[in-house]
């Protein structure tokens, strides 16, 4: 959808000033209540997580020393892929966020954490804590909305190698990681520039590559040279290799189901200017979804299944989210806006539709429905890789479903 400045009927308009600040005023007294309430179960349920996720990782690893039998290799590959995921989102993330810096706790910091991920801390803390959630979903602010590869609101140009953005999508889940750290980088940027000989890009890209080696050299060399006593160096490799894809493709996934579902609001560059509290609130609100489920998915997601808590709040402990949700649902339904939530399969679809939808010019594919995505995709590949034939016989599918879709919405 195009950014909420320009809608017809904006999804804010009834809201007056003066509901805005209060809004602000509301929010602020659940994130105080939070403060003041942190405490010791808190840490325990911390290093617990950091405990188990620990134990899961070596349990897996010792598995995998005999992974040339494949029921080693599934259980260890399993493991290790479960280990990554957690390290990943309900550890790394939140710990980089300083949800726990408040325990003074020099081994659980925002500070001293080192995460199993290629992107250096602090270029990420700088990428994400600072420029994505002070600006979130603010079109030519916000970065992370389609990550610099991708046309992400109907305002943005359409071009023709915007057809095969499904395609560097799905290649950017698989190798997710090394996508955030180009991103963190800002590769696309500074190339495009021509500055890569800068002394400051110079020594930030040295630290990416050297955070790479370092996490390539553990998964690729190492823990696959003590499986050589039981003939299992391959299978050990392909399993680490199959492990970081695993959590590349979740981690995608969710953050996907964060701010590109359809629904989800964009805005213009210049409705910051002058933003008060209560606007930045308001944003958050609307620029972010989440994702119902349990509470394994809730652990597994980092709990950015609670996205909108997370970006109302970025600093509180994850484990709380779920407390507050049903407080700042109550306040969603106060002032009449759409609070966002869906479970898993359906925000993943519908996210995906976003993206192939967006890749076309505006107009062709309906907003909500998703029932023919994956196969919008497959089309999509045929024009952007094939020959001339089939190609043209892709796109007259591709109109086909879309007027299909425009007849039956």
């Amino acid at each position: 959808m195009t950014v909420i400045q320009k809608q017809p009927v904006s999804p804010i308009a009834h809201l007056t000033p003066e509901d805005i600040e209060q809004i602000g005023v509301e929010l602020d007294a659940i994130r105080q209540d939070v403060l003041d309430s942190r405490g010791e179960s808190d840490a325990r349920y911390i290093r617990r997580v950091i405990d188990v996720q620990r134990k899961i990782e070596l349990g897996s690893r010792a598995v995998l020393l005999f992974s040339a039998l494949p029921p080693a290799w599934i259980v260890g590959t399993a493991g290790l892929s479960l280990a990554k995921i957690l390290e990943n989102m309900e550890i790394g993330h939140n710990v980089l966020h300083g949800q726990w810096d408040w325990m003074r706790d020099p081994k659980i910091h925002s500070t001293t954490w080192d995460w199993d991920m290629a992107s250096p801390a602090e270029q990420w803390k700088h990428s994400h804590n600072e420029l994505h959630h002070t600006y979130t979903n603010v079109i030519g602010k916000d970065n992370d909305l389609g990550y610099g590869i991708m046309r992400v609101d109907e305002d943005q140009p359409w071009h023709p190698f915007h057809l095969a953005q499904p395609l560097w999508n799905f290649i950017n889940a698989c190798f997710f990681e090394y996508g955030i750290a180009a991103y963190d980088l800002e590769l696309g940027a500074t190339v495009k520039k021509k500055q890569l000989k800068d002394p400051d890009f110079r020594r930030r890209a040295k630290a990416v590559l050297g955070k790479i080696r370092k996490q390539a050299t553990k998964d690729y060399l190492v823990h696959p040279a003590l499986s050589i006593p039981t003939g299992s160096f391959l299978s050990t490799l392909a399993a680490n290799f199959t492990a970081n894809v695993v959590r590349n493709l979740w981690s995608h996934s969710v953050i996907m189901c964060g701010h590109f579902p359809e629904g989800v609001e964009t805005f213009e560059k210049r409705s910051i200017e002058g933003e008060t509290r209560g606007d930045w609130y308001v944003r958050q609100m609307l620029g972010s979804a989440n994702i119902s489920g349990s509470k394994l998915m809730h652990l597994m997601s980092g709990n950015l299944s609670h996205q909108i808590e997370h970006h109302l709040f970025p600093d509180l402990p994850s484990n709380r989210y779920a407390e507050i949700a049903p407080k700042v649902q109550a306040l969603f339904e106060k002032y009449d806006l759409n609070y966002h939530s869906a479970p898993m399969p359906k925000q993943v679809a519908s996210a995906w539709h976003r993206v192939v939808r967006l890749s076309l010019p505006n107009g062709w594919l309906a907003t909500t429905n998703v029932a023919n995505a994956p196969q919008q995709v497959a089309l999509l590949y045929q024009m952007s890789t094939k020959g001339p034939r089939v190609r043209r016989a892709a796109q007259a599918r591709l109109t086909q479903l879309a007027r299909k879709t425009e007849a039956a919405a």
